[in-house]
């Protein structure tokens, strides 16, 4: 039986000792306290907002290796990358899904088909699988009815894998639990704690409405994201990571108004950066952008008038029957990607991806790198704050994500669904399952059951928890769902334990924030 809220923080006040703490609940951190529980440390996992509030629920999706940096010459980060992506599409079909990627080439614009088929060739090897095709116009129009057609000489076909990033962590999170691990969001580190010789002793947490605690650890990691450096910079530094907030910001799409089942992908006519529109949770995705990211960090990013007119110059320039213009866009989403500069004044897109760390004295503090490689990441982390001992740690052939539990009480006239639901949930499906009706949320494949599950098990503290992380409602349906306020108020309410004037605010809070970071910006806003 999974335990309350309350219970685990009367649990860090009676026993608040562990071998390791991580702070941060994005990708990065669950993939670290995946690990850390799964090789039997007592571990600790907090987050000063909701699991994967950041940049790990606002991602573009992509599970890949990255041909970019593999035409780039980084061909250690790209084989390491696709090989992840393999064993992610293993362990986790249903959540981590394979993706047919077209790349159009068009008569005497850069890259062209040969060019391009030979980086895939290098890109399959590194994989251990060929993916690649090379498709005539006639066979590209097949696969992408609409497609610009004007000197287009050939499609070059290729597959990568999608996801969807804050189920992915919390699927992470869930398989830490189950072998101990405690995690909490809306728990605050505001300071840590070091003996004489500047060794970490401990942190401090101050969980949301709560007093504050007093963990004991020698251990800690800060997988903050783009907050990293702020953590850091509480104890001794010889080389602190220095943050460069970027942002990608991304438009949402009824698939009926732009109908693709693969990723169709581009080099925009403005910077010649790669921008797509590619199939996700029965809606089309455009995007993404890249630039510095000038706001408060503690506020929700959100999409400029400037980006949202860049990405819907992607949609005219690949599918230009379409006419799709602001008036069909549903949503959108920015998340701020946290990379590691040298701070040479590079553009946003030159900037290296690969990620960094620093040891201080038991503050490990990790940045940067790429959703596909997580968990080696998370494993590079682990072993440095355990002073290089690799020994600490579990068999680096241990399933990530443990099988999913086959019963007869799983039955599903959709197949579709039922992997889908088979990968975000796991052993605990059976559970979610059991006694409970399978209908639908109205418009889309996600089950009401779904909704009552998170509200029951998965720590939803605000309504915004639950319809942008937990479920995408608010991102797939119009308006943020509004329509569905009131059954959602039926059903979930009573779980979530909330009076009516808290049902109040938390609606009217949930579409303030909607309104502001997650449609489109207001008056014309760049």
């Amino acid at each position: 039986m999974a335990k309350t809220r309350q219970e685990l923080l009367a649990e860090l006040n009676s026993n608040s000792l562990f071998d390791v703490v991580i702070v941060g609940g994005g990708i990065t951190g669950a993939g670290a306290a995946r690990e850390a529980a799964g090789s039997g440390l007592r571990t600790l996992l907090v987050e000063q907002k909701d699991f994967a509030w950041g940049t790990s629920s606002r991602s573009s999706k992509m599970v890949h290796g990255g041909l970019r940096y593999l035409g780039s010459g980084h061909i250690g980060l790209t084989r390491q990358a696709v090989r992840e992506r393999q064993r992610m599409m293993e362990e986790a079909p249903g959540l981590v899904e394979p993706l047919p990627f077209l790349m159009p080439h068009f008569k005497g614009r850069f890259p062209g088909p040969r060019i391009f088929q030979m980086l895939l060739a290098v890109y399959d090897k590194l994989a251990g699988v060929r993916t690649r095709q090379k498709l005539s116009p006639g066979e590209t129009l097949q696969w992408v009815p609409g497609l610009a057609q004007d000197n287009l000489i050939a499609t070059s076909r290729f597959t990568d894998a999608v996801t969807d990033d804050a189920r992915l962590v919390q699927r992470l999170i869930s398989e830490a639990q189950a072998d101990g691990a405690i995690c909490l969001n809306y728990v605050a580190a505001s300071a840590i704690t070091r003996d004489e010789n500047g060794h970490v002793s401990g942190i401090e947490l101050t969980p949301e409405g709560e007093n504050a605690i007093h963990i004991q650890t020698n251990r800690v990691i800060n997988a903050t994201g783009a907050w990293a450096d702020r953590l850091q910079k509480q104890g001794p530094h010889d080389a602190p990571l220095h943050i460069r907030p970027l942002r990608g910001s991304h438009l949402v799409l009824p698939w009926q108004r732009l109908p693709v089942t693969c990723a169709v992908s581009l080099l925009h006519p403005e910077d010649g950066r790669p921008v797509f529109a590619f199939p996700w949770r029965d809606t089309t995705v455009l995007g993404t952008t890249d630039l510095d990211h000038k706001e408060d960090l503690n506020r929700e990013p959100s999409i400029s008038g400037a980006e949202v007119d860049y990405l819907l110059k992607v949609s005219s320039k690949l599918f230009p029957s379409s006419s799709v213009s602001a008036q069909d866009v549903l949503s959108s989403w920015a998340g701020v990607r946290p990379v590691v500069t040298s701070g040479d004044g590079k553009s946003p897109s030159k900037e290296n991806r690969k990620h960094a760390l620093r040891n201080d004295k038991g503050l490990v503090s990790v940045a940067g790198g790429k959703l596909t490689t997580f968990r080696q990441i998370a494993r590079e982390a682990l072993v440095a704050v355990f002073g290089g001992d690799t020994s600490v740690l579990r068999d680096e052939r241990a399933r990530v994500f443990s099988a999913s539990s086959e019963t007869p009480a799983i039955q599903m006239a959709n197949k579709l669904t039922l992997n889908r639901l088979k990968g975000f949930y796991g052993q605990q499906l059976a559970s979610l399952l059991t006694g409970k009706q399978q209908d639908c949320v109205p418009g889309t494949t996600t089950l009401w059951a779904e909704l009552e599950w998170a509200c029951a098990k998965e720590y939803v503290v605000h309504l915004d928890d639950l319809l942008l992380r937990r479920t995408r409602l608010g991102l797939v349906l119009p308006n943020g769902a509004e329509t569905l306020l009131p059954e959602l108020r039926h059903r979930c309410q009573p779980l979530l334990g909330w009076s009516e004037a808290q049902w109040q605010a938390e609606v009217d809070r949930y579409l303030t924030l909607y309104r502001q970071s997650y449609s489109l910006p207001s008056n014309g806003d760049a």
